[in-house]
């Protein structure tokens, strides 16, 4: 079973709530923390806002005014999509630099409200304008499109979060719709790894903001499960360390250190190549 053919993820009434919080924290930044690097590799505070600026305006122009702009070519792969995500991410970080926090401010103030007015206009069951590619979509339906943009929206805050040393966004309402739009990617983790039919992994991130998911291998293919009596390989990761594993912001050698395998090992340690982004 597909993610898309799954009960929907719930994140739509999430945005304004998170957009809030950003606009509250964006404005308590001084500017040495604008400038504060991030997990995000060679991205500062500032960038990070930028790019958020950009998904609500990208999103705007594609899905609402069905206006491209910039067509990928040429995209025979995966890592070739990814490619062409990161070179717009750097061209609109490199000339969004031109802007000042406040005008970065004040356009996310008023493009995140467009952009939530427009995706409530989506019919959650149609198929979406992109798939979730991390996943192993080739289509998606809208709700799962809508619940990648929440993750997205979360990421990034989080991000500038950590730079900063303010609270993280760890409360049930808003980091559980997170990690658990980012662990329907866990069947596609798997999706070359060998195992004998009825092989069950789970993965548990801990606390009472996580939850459990486990995946069985039926029929050749991995696909989701309810919670089973037993599992062949357990890893139990903590809420801090899975965000930032699942977004590329640590790697899986140093999230050994920190996870609690039960189990097969070599079945378990797969879990730590999940990748929940594009770029």
């Amino acid at each position: 079973m597909k993610p898309s053919e799954s009960k929907p993820i719930e994140t739509l009434h999430l945005f304004p709530i998170l957009d809030s919080l950003l606009i509250d924290l964006l404005k308590s930044l001084t500017e040495e923390e604008w400038n504060a690097k991030t997990v995000a590799k060679k991205w500062t505070v500032k960038d990070i806002s930028s790019h958020l600026l950009d998904g609500n305006l990208r999103g705007l122009s594609i899905s609402r005014d069905q206006y491209f702009g910039e067509k990928p070519e040429n995209i025979n792969s995966y890592s070739d999509l990814v490619d062409f995500l990161n070179q717009l991410n750097m061209t609109w970080t490199n000339a969004t630099k031109r802007l000042s926090p406040n005008v970065i401010i004040s356009l996310l103030e008023t493009t995140g409200k467009e952009y939530y007015e427009h995706l409530q206009t989506l019919n959650p069951f149609e198929n979406a304008i992109f798939s979730v590619a991390w996943a192993g979509e080739e289509t998606s339906l809208n709700w799962f499109h809508i619940a990648r943009e929440y993750t997205e929206k979360f990421l990034h805050q989080q991000q500038i979060r950590d730079a900063v040393g303010k609270p993280a966004l760890f409360t049930k309402d808003l980091f559980y719709p997170f990690i658990h739009t980012f662990m329907q990617a866990l069947p596609n983790a798997y999706r070359n790894t060998n195992a004998k039919n009825g092989t069950v992994i789970s993965l548990i991130v801990t606390t009472s903001i996580g939850g459990q998911w486990s995946i069985i291998k039926e029929d050749e293919i991995w696909k989701f499960i309810d919670t089973p009596a037993q599992s062949d390989a357990i890893i139990k990761i903590d809420p801090n360390d899975a965000w930032l594993l699942f977004s590329k912001g640590m790697t899986s050698t140093d999230a050994k250190e920190k996870v609690e395998i039960i189990g097969d090992t070599t079945l378990a340690e797969t879990a730590l190549h999940i990748v929940a982004v594009m770029a």
